[in-house]
């Protein structure tokens, strides 16, 4: 039984977003490929696991994605994102550890750094189809594809 999950980029922003007004889901330029259902499905996702894990890679890529919306809703797009880091569990992996996986040059830093951290305790939640199959060839139950919710 996994004791906790990692979160994707997308899906820690998709997390963010519809926690500060489920309505920007349709409008953050960063969560368009999702509907209000898809932020409750992670939601609901989430509940399944005691913690959620995050990394240094993931929280600045979110934040930058984040960001990238006007005011007013952007201070409070990373005052949610602050609440979320301080209940989280963060995983610090070197950039010079991660730089050395074999995938790197192919899915750059963020990803190889959660791949690093990965394990079927601490499980993957991705819709990154490149991340899930290299997460999927680390191991068995090494990561969960939200695809396969949204979409059964």
């Amino acid at each position: 039984m996994p004791k906790g999950i990692y979160l994707d980029t997308n899906l820690l922003v998709l997390l963010v977003v519809g926690a500060t007004k489920q309505d920007l889901i349709l409008t953050h330029r960063r969560t368009q490929q999702f509907c209000v259902d898809d932020y409750h499905l992670l939601n609901e996702t989430l509940d399944r696991f005691r913690h959620i894990y995050l990394t240094p890679n993931t929280l600045t890529e979110a934040s930058n994605l984040i960001a990238q919306h006007a005011e007013p809703q952007r201070s409070k797009l990373l005052t949610n994102l602050a609440k979320l880091i301080r209940l989280g569990r963060e995983t610090l992996i070197p950039s010079q550890e991660a730089v050395k996986h074999s995938l790197f040059t192919r899915l750059g830093l963020t990803d190889v750094a959660l791949l690093e951290v990965i394990s079927p305790e601490f499980p993957l939640l991705t819709e990154d189809v490149k991340l899930y199959l290299a997460a999927q060839k680390a191991g068995e139950n090494t990561a969960i594809n939200f695809n396969h919710l949204r979409f059964p």
